[in-house]
């Protein structure tokens, strides 16, 4: 199951993924496969994160999210066309890649899921945080290598890499979130208050700003009680959504909250 790092339980982690990746030159990037399970030829790059297969599939690439490209005449996000640009070149003329599945291998539009690997042994995931064209993104229960993409990503942000230059993807004060607030934040603030609903456990950082967490996701948490967090200053990563003049950013997974004090 998962747990909640501390900031400096997340430093060791990259320690020691230094090490291993010293330790193992052979090995082509800290992110490896253990195996492969298909083979598959990319047809068509919609972005940053999903691709076309020659047999008519669509793939959604697991454990990163790369920004949006443009649709119904809006535009893309900053770096959407970078990062497909990117995707594009790493698959190169020939572009074959090998699949690694995780539990799910379909998400709920209906796109196939997984891990892909260039005919090197690249992960391609992996290449992309790197060049700070992506953001670290679990979809529990497909937990796969989580703990190397936030490490590789967590590199790319120390860097100031592509993304992380930008405003909107730095860290914010939970009481200074604009009320017109979007999309993809990793904010922070202290717990106020804790409570419960039907479904959903309810992590307050101020009285319009709240993290929730579906009960079907606590078997994630086991490793702590979110009660033990009332006091705490906690960061968290995901997706804002607004409703009745209130913000929620729904948790998921631990790898999405950090507990700073």
């Amino acid at each position: 199951m998962g747990q909640v790092r501390t900031k400096k339980q997340g430093l060791r982690f990259l320690v020691l993924l230094g090490a291993c990746a010293v330790a193992t030159p052979a090995v082509p990037g800290p992110c490896a496969t253990d195996h492969v399970d298909e083979d598959a030829r990319v047809a068509y790059v919609y972005d940053g994160d999903t691709v076309k297969l020659s047999d008519g599939r669509k793939l959604r690439l697991i454990g990163i999210d790369t920004p949006e490209i443009g649709h119904d005449d809006r535009p893309p996000q900053p770096y959407a066309q970078e990062a497909r640009q990117a995707l594009t070149n790493l698959l190169g003329p020939n572009p074959r890649i090998g699949l690694r599945y995780d539990v799910e291998r379909r998400d709920r539009h209906g796109r196939g899921l997984a891990h892909a690997f260039l005919p090197d042994g690249t992960n391609v995931q992996q290449r992309l945080l790197q060049k700070g064209l992506a953001t670290a993104f679990v979809v529990p229960p497909n937990l796969w290598r989580h703990e190397c993409y936030a490490a590789v990503e967590a590199q790319a942000r120390d860097q100031r890499a592509g993304i992380w230059r930008l405003t909107r993807y730095q860290v914010l004060e939970a009481d200074e979130l604009p009320r017109g607030a979007r999309g993809f934040r990793i904010i922070t603030g202290r717990v106020q208050r804790v409570g419960e609903s039907t479904g959903t456990v309810w992590l307050n950082l101020t009285p319009r700003v709240a993290l929730r967490i579906l009960k079907d996701d606590l078997g994630y948490f086991q490793a702590f009680s979110p009660r033990a967090l009332r006091g705490r200053r906690v960061e968290a990563r995901g997706w804002l959504q607004s409703r009745r003049g209130a913000l929620r950013m729904r948790i998921r997974h631990p790898a999405a909250l950090s507990v700073l004090d």
